[in-house]
């Protein structure tokens, strides 16, 4: 049974813009934040992360650090964060 084509790369979005992010954007990072419990230890449940990519033009922009803010609020990880 022949395989179905398959690419070998997947672009992802930026989180904060919906750009693409392209292979050749080296400026582009990924984080992955993870729950936490009541003691400050991680829960080993993977489906509890938030993976937020930010991609290069951002970055360049110098609004890294307020989109990654921006993003953590919306889903719930910081408060009272201008």
């Amino acid at each position: 049974m022949p395989e179905k084509y398959r690419d070998l790369y997947t672009p992802r979005k930026c989180s904060y813009t919906n750009r693409l992010i392209t292979a050749k954007d080296h400026a582009s990072v990924q984080i992955n934040f993870c729950r936490v419990d009541n003691e400050g230890r991680m829960i080993k449940d993977k489906s509890q992360n938030i993976t937020v990519a930010v991609c290069g033009f951002v970055r360049g922009k110098a609004q890294g650090d307020a989109a990654i803010n921006s993003l953590a609020t919306d889903a719930g990880l910081l408060k009272n964060v201008v």
